[in-house]
């Protein structure tokens, strides 16, 4: 930000609309398929800090199909249908990330060329089958309390990649995902969006009486994108794809252990 001066003018003219509502525009259809909003013309300048609240959305989406659907419909199909809206609503931006990067771990020091090929190997497919049962396991264990831990984890998943933006470089200067480093403020202004969201989470656990078991999605929102830019050497946007997939499933997972280890 440019320093005071005597002749700067003592007001700036806001804009209408601002920077961070065309940027959450810009997030709103970068990461989900739903439609984009009349009158606000989208800027992409800086959308990685509202993925969190695009998260918010979509979690919240599967948390209402999961209480819309009547008493009588099997464990097993409402879980089917609720990761698939998860899946539709994201146009499986995300699950193609992880499949890519899954890939590139398994090619060794050809690591890079296999995550730009758009063909998908044994270790994609893998990646795909255990993400979906891993999923599948933690939402049958958590059964009543799914909805709520839907929308943590669909939160804290989309904090895993401004870790990684802020801790890893980028590995394709020149990729589509490169914005993201270019347009960078800082992990703390990046992260101001998502830590309203988890504060908002926060108190309405406690409003319910509810202790806020969510919050230990934490622990894979750091750990996922630390090791993933370890093993890769840093960070693409399959990578950060890969960091929302398995932070969400390892969030939903502990969700559905800390009352177990809890109760014994």
């Amino acid at each position: 930000m440019a320093g005071w001066s005597r002749s700067a003018p003592l007001a700036a003219t806001p804009s209408f609309p601002p920077a961070w509502l065309q940027d959450l525009a810009g997030a709103w259809i970068f990461y989900s398929v739903l439609p984009a909003w009349p009158a606000i013309r989208p800027r992409f300048a800086r959308i990685a800090r509202f993925a969190p609240w695009i998260g918010l959305v979509i979690g919240g989406l599967q948390a209402g199909l999961w209480w819309g659907l009547p008493d009588p419909v099997p464990t097993l199909t409402r879980i089917s249908l609720v990761l698939a809206a998860g899946l539709l609503l994201t146009g499986g931006l995300h699950l193609d990330g992880a499949m890519d990067t899954a890939d590139g771990l398994g090619a060794g020091e050809r690591r890079l060329e296999a995550m730009r090929d758009s063909r998908i190997g044994a270790s994609g497919a893998q990646a795909l089958l255990l993400l979906v049962l891993l999923k599948a396991a933690a939402l049958a264990s958590l059964e009543r309390a799914a909805p709520g831990a839907l929308v943590w984890a669909a939160v804290w998943g989309r904090v895993a990649p401004l870790v990684a933006m802020a801790r890893f470089p980028y590995l394709h200067p020149r990729g589509t995902a490169g914005f993201h480093r270019r347009h960078w403020a800082g992990l703390g202004a990046e992260m101001r969006p998502a830590l309203l969201a988890l504060a908002g989470l926060t108190l309405l656990s406690l409003a319910r009486g509810q202790a806020p078991l969510g919050l230990v999605g934490l622990l894979p929102a750091v750990a996922v994108p630390a090791w993933l830019g370890r093993r890769l050497g840093g960070h693409s946007g399959d990578s950060y794809g890969a960091c929302v997939e398995w932070t969400e499933a390892l969030a939903l997972l502990l969700n559905a252990a800390v009352p177990l280890t809890l109760a014994r």
